[in-house]
Formats: structure tokens, C-alpha cells, sequence
């Protein structure tokens, strides 16, 4: 096995318990895709690393011990990852959830989520692509009740983005549960399958009547599904905006899944800030905006980061947000802490009254690593604005 010397800085965050091998840390390195032994400028022992490129670090530790594959067992960390997940079993209302997720359940790279009877496998780097035989067999002793698997190959190209892996074909398309309201999801067409399965708590709150009797409006709605859990939670009428022309027809699918009258749900192909001129121009007020843009995005005019330019999104949604009208402000951004991300929502925030309601990290099948805070990346706030 290699040995790899590491610096200070990369030492503390090792003995920190942060698992993901950091670039910096890490420069001018002779060997990839491959398990090396890590030590300090001293000699000491620090542990077991796996090097591999991803969009997240160049790879991540897997062991505070020296661990070659042959001894490691994917059997145990699955079976005790399923532990975790016993009340999502059990539950008679939700049927998609994470059962497998990098670091957080003990080996970075891969995540796995379930809908229904069939697996999601995500690989996220080259290593645990190589290593996918012995990784899927440990999957299968584990979850013998899984019926079939398809992957999603994150780091190679559109060409090789989606495939069947393994035992029985889902349908093209088929619906889950989730709190209690039907979502059709696909799972072998590129990497969306048609709900992001992280938001399910935030999701939750708008089923639980957070928007009943009000008018709601999504903004990079996606397939729409926290309008139509807003629906289902009595909203009176939502709008869901996303520039993807696709999104309206798998956003229909979810609404029509559950009985929705689609006459109260208006389904949008426009880019958000010209919506937001728009109905700032037509009078139109929302009592519930939900702000939920990617990361980062490029249009043919100007970028977006969620890092920079946040407070525009919010001092947009403020012009046509009710009196006393509620906004759900969230990002997936993992380079932001929570208190950098309410810095950039206050900034639009300045000189009006407003009050944090609620606020939500990742739900509990998203087992994080809790000595690194950006394993839990989702950040979301539901914000009453006086006006």
C-alpha cells in the first residue's frame, strides 16, 4: 500500500474526524484510485484513505486504521446503515428514502436510496466504480428484498450518466409515497428521478397545512413537488416557475398522481427573474414563496451563485411577497454554513420585521458526518416577513 506524508492543517482535520481529502491538502500526489496509508510529518500512523477525484475533494478517509479492501467489510456498514433505517420501513406513508449516504454511514463516494422495491446507487469517483461488484454484493446480502438497481455514474459524462445494474426492470415510470402523497419518479434517465429525496422534512411541513388556505408560489420548481405537497395541504392555489421545458410535464404527472385539479396550479416555463418582473408588473402577491435555486447556474445573460447573490432572489420574492406571507428559503450549497446563509438572506432582509418559524438540516435517512459540517449541506428557513 502507498504511504502518503500529510501536512498539518490535513492532519488536524483528519483527528477532527473530516473525512474528505481536501485538494489543498493535497498537491503534486503520484497515485490515484488506490488505498493509501496516511501519516503525519512526524510518522504517525493516521489511517486508511482511498485516493480518488471527485467534485468533492480528492478522496476520503475510510479508516482511523491501516485497512486493506480484502478486511473491509461493506457487509456490516450496510447492515448497520439499514438499522438506522428502521422507522422508514416501518412507516406506512413513505416509500422513497436514502438507506446509504458516503461518510455519514462510514465510506464516502456512494450513496444508495430506495423507491419502493428497487435501489438508486450513486457513484460519485472513479474508485468506487472500480470497486462496484464487491459493493452492490454486499448490498444484495443486506437487502435481499430489493428487487432491482440501476446507477448513476456522476463523474464521467452524459453518455454515462444512467443504467440498469442489477435483478428486475422498474417501470419507465412509477409512483412512491412520501408523507402520504403520491410523486412519480423514474430511475434510469439521467441523474434527476423526479423528487429530491432530501427535502422530505421540508416537504412534511407544507403537507402538515403550512399553506393551507394560501397561495404559494415555487421558484426553480423542478418536477413542482413542494407545490403539489402544498396542494395536498390545502394551498388554495400554487404556481410552480422552472426554465427546463420539461419540467411541466413531469410536474403535471405528480398533481394528476394525486387527483389535483390542475385549473389551480399553474405549471411555468420562464427563467425566475422574469417572473419575478412579471408579476411584480401584473399586481400578482404570493402569501408563501419558496426560494430553492441550484447552487450555481448560468444563463445566457449572467451567472448565479447561491454563495453571492442570494439576496437578490429574496429582495425579489420581498416586491411581491403578502403582508405577513411566509418564505421558505433553502439551499444545498455545502461550502455555506447556516449562519453565512442567513447573513445572505438578511442582507434583502434589512429595514423590515421578520421572524425565523422554522429551520432544517438534512432529514434522518440523510445520516451526515457530524464532525464535518459540510456533510450536512442542506440548509432551509421558513421566514415570516412583516410588511
Amino acid at each position: 500500500m502507498n504511504k502518503i506524508t500529510v501536512n498539518r492543517f490535513a492532519e488536524k482535520k483528519i483527528k477532527q474526524g473530516i473525512c474528505v481529502l481536501d485538494g489543498i491538502d493535497y498537491q503534486n500526489l503520484s497515485v490515484t484510485n488506490c488505498l493509501v496509508k496516511l501519516v503525519s510529518e512526524k510518522g504517525q500512523a493516521l489511517g486508511t484513505a482511498y485516493l480518488s477525484k471527485q467534485n468533492k475533494g480528492v478522496g476520503w478517509v475510510i479508516s482511523d486504521q491501516e485497512q486493506t479492501l480484502e478486511k473491509f467489510s461493506f457487509e456490516d456498514l450496510f447492515a448497520k446503515a439499514k438499522v438506522k433505517r428502521q422507522t422508514f420501513y416501518e412507516s406506512p406513508t413513505t416509500t422513497a428514502f436514502r438507506v446509504f449516504n458516503q461518510d455519514g454511514d462510514g465510506f464516502g463516494g456512494i450513496s444508495v436510496d430506495v423507491y419502493n422495491n428497487f435501489a438508486v446507487f450513486s457513484w460519485y469517483n472513479e474508485y468506487v466504480y472500480s470497486i462496484k461488484d464487491r459493493i452492490v454484493q454486499a448490498f444484495r446480502s443486506i437487502y435481499p428484498e430489493v428487487l432491482g438497481a440501476y446507477e448513476k455514474v456522476r463523474f464521467k459524462g452524459l453518455e454515462w450518466e444512467s443504467a440498469h445494474l442489477y435483478g428486475q426492470e422498474a417501470p419507465e415510470y412509477f409512483t412512491i409515497l412520501e408523507n402520504g402523497v403520491t410523486y412519480q419518479v423514474f430511475l434510469n434517465d439521467g441523474l434527476m428521478t423526479g423528487i429530491f429525496l432530501d427535502q422530505h422534512d421540508v416537504r412534511g411541513s407544507l403537507v402538515d397545512g403550512l399553506a393551507a388556505g394560501k397561495t404559494l408560489l415555487n421558484m426553480f420548481s423542478y418536477t413542482a413537488a413542494f407545490s403539489v405537497a402544498a396542494a395536498m395541504g390545502g394551498a388554495s392555489q400554487t404556481i410552480s416557475v422552472d426554465l427546463a421545458k420539461r419540467s411541466r410535464e413531469l410536474s403535471e404527472a405528480h398533481f394528476i398522481a394525486n387527483g389535483l385539479d390542475m385549473a389551480h396550479h399553474k405549471l411555468i416555463v420562464m427563467d425566475v427573474f422574469s417572473y419575478f418582473k412579471y408579476a411584480k408588473r401584473h399586481n400578482l402577491s404570493f402569501d408563501v414563496i419558496i426560494l430553492d435555486p441550484p447552487s450555481f447556474a448560468r444563463n445566457k445573460k449572467e451567472t448565479f451563485s447561491v454563495a453571492k447573490d442570494y439576496h437578490k432572489l429574496v429582495a425579489q420574492a420581498l416586491e411581491i411577497l403578502s403582508p405577513d406571507g411566509l418564505m421558505i428559503a433553502s439551499t444545498n450549497a455545502a461550502n455555506l454554513s447556516p449562519n453565512r446563509f442567513k447573513k445572505e438572506i438578511e442582507k434583502a432582509l434589512s429595514g423590515v420585521k421578520y421572524d425565523y418559524l422554522a429551520s432544517y438540516r438534512l432529514p434522518s435517512d440523510f445520516t451526515y458526518n457530524k464532525n464535518d459540517e459540510s456533510s450536512n449541506y442542506l440548509k432551509v428557513f421558513t421566514i415570516q416577513v412583516q410588511k
